[in-house]
């Protein structure tokens, strides 16, 4: 069973339906998530996210764990029953079984937790993992560009083990851009400034962060893609060949720690308030997902102000028209303003991933790519 396992976690083919393997994965992914959450639940200050547990309710967290049981259970059970893919029903049945003997849902937890340890955001894992499949899937099905798409596409493996561990190490990830920001930019900080951005009309501040951030943005996405050893790194994020809403998360995690400071150093100068950077991170969290995804919209005239999936879709593109073009994150018009937006007769892009696809398949050796010799792009080809 664990070299089985293995092997579907290497994987690099598209699922396919009719076999049993869909409702297996799932099932077993439930599985999986079950048992996470009850260790949630039994540590809390250690495995959940000391602001976010401050924001859901408990209660329904539990019924969460319950559902999310029953229906690993039952396609697990289903499928054993009727023969299909045993061996990954018998690792999904047995990792329920464990869950319901730590105690389950039922589990009980203190009423005051410390705020200040070291932690691993399991808690945020699991709820991103599961509303942004059942939304974004949901979307993807309604509106899909290229509807042949599985869900549990080619390279998906790859894709889901950047959400995982980019997802765990959120904590680390937090904290050393923090302690960044104020080691190298404290100084810049200006109280007057600060206070009289503050006091912004909540719209004119939103509109304010996202462009500062965007504008940061912009200018360190171009330099990942005309600086050699920045190239080196952001050439994981696009070595994608499918679009979807798992795409977005394969970032090395250097890039994840250099983007993330670069942009917040400025949020943090500028003194924007709370409930602006929270909208902010709302609107960052959805459109990091949904310019991804699978599907055909492209808003009309607003896409020439505001990045759309069919926007960064031409990012992405292998088509000679779209190299190291659309850099924007989230206001177009900035392309259009810097002379870089994509100019192309037709509506979306052909093919996906790095001109002459010379990135390794797999987690661990994208990891190690921008070390490696195999960095260096083909001789004759754009570094895209």
């Amino acid at each position: 069973m664990f070299d089985r396992l293995s092997r579907l976690s290497r994987s690099h083919g598209a699922l396919q339906m009719g076999k049993g393997l869909v409702a297996g994965v799932v099932a077993l992914m439930l599985a999986v998530l079950c048992l996470l959450g009850v260790l949630a639940f039994h540590f809390p200050q250690y495995l959940t996210t000391p602001e976010l547990r401050q924001s859901y309710d408990v209660e329904t967290m539990r019924q969460l764990l319950f559902w999310c049981m029953v229906i690993s259970g039952g396609l697990s059970l289903s499928l054993i029953v009727l023969g299909r893919m045993r061996w990954i029903a018998s690792w999904a049945f047995a990792l329920v079984t464990l869950t319901a003997f730590l105690g389950g849902h039922k589990v009980e937890i203190a009423s005051e937790l410390p705020s200040h340890v070291p932690y691993i955001g399991l808690d945020w894992f699991i709820l991103d993992l599961l509303g942004s499949s059942l939304i974004f899937i949901f979307i993807e099905k309604l509106f899909a560009l290229r509807k042949e798409q599985p869900v549990f596409r080619a390279e998906w493996q790859t894709d889901f083990q950047y959400f995982v561990i980019n997802h765990l190490i959120v904590g680390f990830i937090l904290l050393a851009t923090n302690l960044i920001v104020h080691k190298f930019f404290g100084w810049a900080a200006n109280d007057g400034i600060r206070g009289w951005v503050a006091g912004l009309n909540f719209w004119v501040a939103l509109f304010l962060i996202i462009l500062v951030a965007d504008l940061v943005q912009y200018w360190t996405h171009r330099a990942y893609h005309e600086i050699p050893m920045l190239w080196r790194i952001h050439a994981v994020h696009h070595s994608v060949k499918s679009m979807d809403w798992l795409a977005g998360s394969r970032q090395h995690i250097l890039e994840l720690l250099i983007t993330r400071t670069l942009v917040l150093a400025p949020i943090y100068i500028l003194g924007f308030a709370k409930e602006v950077i929270d909208a902010y991170i709302i609107i960052v969290g959805f459109q990091a997902v949904f310019n991804h995804a699978n599907v055909s919209v492209r808003l009309g005239p607003l896409r020439y102000l505001i990045v759309t999936p069919n926007f960064h879709h031409w990012h992405h593109s292998q088509d000679q028209e779209a190299l190291d073009k659309n850099y924007a994150a989230h206001y177009a018009f900035l392309d259009y303003l810097f002379g870089t937006a994509v100019k192309s007769d037709k509506l979306w892009p052909k093919d996906y991933g790095v001109l002459g696809d010379y990135v390794p398949n797999g987690f661990f050796k994208q990891l190690k790519f921008p070390f490696s010799s195999e960095s260096e792009p083909p001789q004759d080809l754009s570094h895209k």
